[in-house]
């Protein structure tokens, strides 16, 4: 199937005027755009956009240049996104955010979680001493005083309960 005449003369008509003015075009939006060249690109494309949507009209300017035509439209553009963003309120970008932004918990509401499951799989002695000693804080020795328990003991169990409380935090990891 072969393009329509229309659409093959929309084409040409935009790959003569971006082989012609895109540069020029580029150099003077640049300057419009205060050296901005994310935006001025964006301009330039929409400017060449159009150009290409008007291909008609540009296409049948017999020996007169359509630079003045892409010129105006370019300007246009620059104006038209200067007055938008004046009647638009400011867009964070990232620097206001942190005035308004609140820390992220999830990571840590996360861990709480699979914490509390894995301690809920642990034997009912291996949990308890583990929440004496890490969880409330309590030395080996407060530990074992509190739970009734000889000093060796405690030691004992807090080893046990530590490698039993790694190899259920290994069945837990999730797979990137």
């Amino acid at each position: 199937m072969t393009p329509d005449p229309a659409s093959r003369t929309r084409d040409e008509v935009l790959t003569r005027l971006y082989a012609e003015h895109a540069a020029p075009l580029m150099a003077f939006v640049l300057r419009l755009t205060g050296g901005d060249r994310q935006r001025a690109e964006d301009v330039v494309q929409e400017t060449l956009l159009r150009a290409w949507r008007h291909a008609d009209r540009l296409g049948d300017q017999e020996g007169r240049s359509p630079r003045p035509w892409l010129v105006t439209v370019a300007r246009r553009i620059v104006i038209d996104e200067h007055r938008g963003s004046r009647s638009r309120p400011a867009e964070a970008l990232g620097h206001d955010l942190d005035l308004v932004a609140e820390d992220d918990h999830s990571d840590r509401v996360l861990q709480v979680v699979m914490l509390r499951e894995v301690l809920r799989r642990l034997r009912p002695a291996h949990r308890e001493i583990l929440v004496e000693t890490y969880i409330e804080g309590r030395t080996v020795a407060e530990a074992a005083q509190r739970l009734g328990l000889p000093l060796g003991t405690a030691k004992s169990r807090i080893y046990y309960a530590l490698t039993a409380l790694r190899a259920a935090l290994a069945d837990q990891e999730v797979a990137p």
